[in-house]
């Protein structure tokens, strides 16, 4: 096992699991490599404490418990398995601790290879990525923070969605303006219904990113920005980005979402266009 180490004191057992590894930290939470000696199993545990009665604290176990929920609707390889959540309050304590039990993935996050990965095997991994999540959208729901971070890719060249905190129902709207500027759709800032062409924006933006190293420009009124835009292309930015893949993202992020791609599964045809294409000039 060759998880990354963190130097971060931890206890030897959390509720029955040990603990063997510190392997990362989140927001308002820690996560764990742990030992289920029932079983035999290794688990990755999720670990947040918060204070009772804070808006902001009650949101993270929202967020827990949407990501069980909608990962037992989906059964895609590319994507981390969610099995149980529990809440627990000890007697007299003002704050409630929540521990997320998931599959455990061995991987280095995508952000990280953004440089020294070639545009070919980053191409590899977006088509991994867009069919997962059109299995996600498939199923009803939309991904809804696809960036960077929230994808793991391990020694063997095995991919990972993770992070189904903030997925949502397809159609509906959200209650506030949630996302990651720079990778945000702008139906998002404007909280309204989200649509298989959101992820499609969320995704271009993160192709986006992993092929320039840098952000969509992100509107809405907490950017401080007018209307959305098209960025430059990447391959103007990349000589190594084929045309037919600056213009693929390009679809990817229009402003107006009926401008996009229709959904990920248009995505992922495209994608295999760039690919045959690439594979095809190598010859």
């Amino acid at each position: 096992m060759s998880l990354a180490f963190s130097p971060v004191k931890h206890p030897d057992h959390i509720h029955g699991y040990r603990v063997l590894k510190h392997i990362g930290s989140g927001a308002a939470s820690e996560i764990y490599c742990v030992f289920e000696q029932k079983t035999g199993r290794l688990f990755a545990l999720k670990q947040v404490l918060f204070d009772d009665g804070k808006d902001k604290d009650d949101r993270f176990l929202v967020q827990a418990e949407n990501e069980v929920k909608v990962s037992k609707k989906l059964d895609h390889p590319a994507i981390r398995r969610i099995f149980s959540v529990e809440k627990i309050r000890p007697k007299g304590w003002t704050r409630t601790e929540v521990v997320v039990l998931m599959e455990l993935v061995d991987g280095t996050p995508l952000e990280k290879m953004l440089i020294g990965t070639s545009v070919r095997e980053k191409l590899r991994i977006f088509r991994i990525v867009a069919e997962a999540m059109a299995h996600m959208n498939d199923k009803g729901y939309v991904h809804a923070d696809m960036k960077p971070t929230n994808v793991l890719v391990t020694e063997k060249g095995e991919v990972k969605v993770i992070d189904l905190g903030q997925a949502h129902p397809i159609g509906k709207p959200k209650e506030r303006i949630q996302g990651t500027p720079g990778f945000m759709a702008p139906e998002q800032t404007r909280v309204e219904p989200l649509s298989e062409r959101t992820d499609v924006y969320n995704f271009g933006a993160t192709m986006y990113w992993m092929l320039t190293g840098s952000e969509v420009p992100t509107a809405g009124p907490q950017s401080g920005r007018g209307g959305a835009e098209v960025p430059t292309p990447a391959n103007a930015l990349n000589a190594e980005v084929p045309p037919s893949l600056g213009e693929l993202i390009g679809v990817c992020l229009q402003p107006n979402e009926h401008g996009r791609w229709k959904n990920m599964h248009a995505v992922v045809r495209q994608l295999d266009k760039v690919l045959a294409e690439m594979d095809g000039a190598a010859v």
